[in-house]
């Protein structure tokens, strides 16, 4: 018969008092229903147990809960300065040409205009390319579309951040 522990990262967030654990998954997303029904839900046995609650909760957020999580993101091509996880996330930006950088501040523009708020995609592991080309195809999109598109996005970022954050020697 096996046993399995909780990981030590997990069991060190399943540990964090209320306010630790808020300000922690703040850090993951800005929504803060998305981070009280996640810190609610502790203590998590697995990251799976932890990944599912995030996308369940990403999944009954408000109209106004999404909008909040997507103000915490900065426009693709902008990372936060100093902020290294925005840094990061968006590396795929950092080495493009001038001409590539122009033009997504262009589609950024457009797309913000259109939809009232930032770009918002999983950015991690894309190049400048393909994040310029994902913007042209869903500037075209319907805002119900749309959004439903960036609430699967945000499930992304949110299961990366919180992997980050339930490392081992975090």
């Amino acid at each position: 018969m096996t046993t399995t522990s909780t990981p030590p990262g997990l069991a060190r967030f399943n540990d964090l008092e209320e306010r630790e654990a808020l300000a922690a998954l703040h850090e993951a997303c800005a929504s803060a229903e998305w981070g009280r029904r996640i810190s609610a839900a502790r203590p998590y046995a697995t990251t799976d147990d932890l990944y599912a609650a995030s996308d369940a909760a990403m999944a009954e957020l408000s109209g106004e809960d999404l909008a909040e999580a997507m103000a915490g993101h900065p426009p693709i091509g902008r990372p936060k300065p100093g902020d290294p996880t925005s840094a990061r996330e968006q590396r795929g930006m950092a080495g493009a040409s001038d001409g590539l950088k122009a033009e997504m501040l262009d589609l950024n523009l457009a797309y913000q205009e259109k939809f009232g708020h930032v770009f918002l995609i999983c950015a991690t592991g894309r190049t400048g390319e393909q994040m310029r080309d994902a913007v042209k195809e869903r500037i075209g999109n319907a805002p119900e579309q749309e959004r439903e598109i960036v609430r699967t996005e945000l499930g992304k970022i949110n299961r990366i951040r919180l992997a980050r954050l339930v490392e081992e020697d975090a």
